[in-house]
C-alpha cells in the first residue's frame, strides 16, 4: 500500500479511484487505514466475498491472500486483472498508470 500511496495524486490525476481490499474485520481495517493515514479508500472483505467474485487465492503458506490487481474501467468492465504469486508480485504504479492512460485510446 506504501507504494500506491506514493503516487496517489498520479492516480486522481486520471480520475482513477484506488479502492484496496483486506481480510481484516471492520474495526481492525479502519484503525490501520488511520493508523497509516492512507489517501485511498479500504474495504473490508473478511467473509472474502470479493475476493471469490474476482478469483483471488489464498494460499496459507504464503501468508493468506496472493495480491490481485483489477483496473476497472467507468463503464464497470474489468479491463486488466493480475493475480500475484507471491506478496512481492505486484505491477508497478507505472504500469498501472500506464495502462490507465491507454484506456483513453
Amino acid at each position: 500500500m506504501a507504494q500506491l500511496r506514493q503516487d496517489y495524486d498520479e492516480f486522481v490525476e486520471r480520475e482513477t479511484a484506488v479502492l484496496v481490499l483486506g481480510p481484516e474485520n471492520q474495526q481492525k481495517f479502519a484503525s490501520y487505514f488511520g493508523e497509516h493515514n492512507l489517501p485511498f479508500t479500504g474495504l473490508p472483505d473478511p467473509q472474502h466475498s470479493v475476493l471469490k467474485l474476482y478469483g483471488q487465492q489464498i494460499k496459507i503458506f504464503k501468508f493468506g491472500r496472493m495480491p490481485a490487481q483489477v483496473l476497472v474501467d467507468k463503464a464497470g468492465v474489468a479491463r486488466y486483472i493480475h493475480y500475484g504469486h507471491n506478496m512481492q508480485d505486484i505491477p508497478s504504479n507505472t504500469e498501472m498508470l500506464d495502462l490507465i492512460d491507454s484506456l483513453d485510446d
